[in-house]
């Protein structure tokens, strides 16, 4: 598998768990209905949209996005409220209101895996290291 590819696949993955945590995170009752085989759906079409539309964007020139830490959220968030709007109909009263929070959420989550993930977990293993000796 040549290195482009590699790198798509771990932007597939990185872009799935992201959405996927935030879309569980936002829907009304996710806490109360974390074991609901349809919440579980909902959370894994709205992931995997997500990860398809971030490859996708790897042919185009925005693929210099996911350089910068700050264009990466913003291009995550935008794609996962994207995603998540294809995935399913807003349980909120107000249309939109719960694409554009999970959109907000995964872009967040996004920033602050790039901050705590970046140099093989650096900023983690030290702080582990302070703690625990």
């Amino acid at each position: 598998m040549s290195r482009e590819w590699k790198r798509r696949v771990r932007l597939f993955v990185q872009r799935f768990w992201q959405p996927t945590s935030a879309c569980m995170t936002c829907m009304p009752g996710s806490w109360s209905n974390i074991a609901s085989f349809a919440h579980w759906t909902i959370a894994f079409k709205t992931g995997l949209l997500t990860g398809i539309l971030a490859v996708l964007l790897t042919f185009t020139p925005a693929r210099k996005l996911y350089e910068n830490r700050y264009g990466n959220a913003t291009i995550v968030g935008s794609l996962t409220a994207i995603g998540d709007t294809f995935a399913h109909t807003s349980h909120y009263r107000l249309p939109y209101v719960e694409h554009v929070l999970t959109g907000v959420v995964s872009g967040l989550l996004a920033l602050i895996a790039s901050y705590l993930l970046e140099d093989r977990a650096r900023r983690i293993r030290a702080a582990w290291t302070r703690v625990f000796g």
